[in-house]
């Protein structure tokens, strides 16, 4: 129980931060993927705020256990490889061509209207089928 109220409490704490940091408005998001154009800046600032806190948080981490249970996930292989390329690309592109990635756009589910309903069923199927795809890809030519 109190595991599920911090998780409940942690992620209406994201969701707010998405929506005050503007990240659920996708003109925001493409002008800030638009370098060459009318580049919007201000999203650096959201960045440095999960990329620094998170470098810490995996810094003291280290040998410790999670004070409501189970296990801190492990540190993340650096290797390149096909899987982390071919997602990251297309993780990418739906960002650019949406304006949106899986956090803001559930986060804005409730106000964002039909668009934002049919970029969450494309973010479902995607994350349905692509490990099907994956399974075929890999028999086809295996994954170094």
């Amino acid at each position: 129980m109190k595991r599920d109220l911090f998780a409940l409490l942690a992620g209406g704490l994201f969701g707010a931060g998405l929506l005050i940091s503007g990240m659920t408005e996708t003109d925001k998001v493409q002008g800030w993927l638009d370098v060459f154009g009318q580049w919007d800046p201000t999203l650096a600032f959201v960045m440095g705020g999960a990329i620094i806190p998170m470098f810490f948080a995996w810094r003291m981490t280290e040998g410790r256990a999670p004070a409501l249970g189970g296990t801190f996930p492990s540190k993340p292989n650096p290797k390149l490889g096909r899987n982390l390329i071919i997602g990251s690309t297309l993780f990418g592109m739906g960002w650019g061509l949406a304006g949106l990635c899986p956090g803001p756009s559930i986060a804005s589910l409730s106000y964002g209207g039909w668009p934002h309903w049919v970029f969450f069923v494309a973010l479902i199927a995607g994350m349905t089928f692509s490990p099907r795809i994956r399974e075929k890809l890999d028999s086809m030519v295996p994954a170094e």
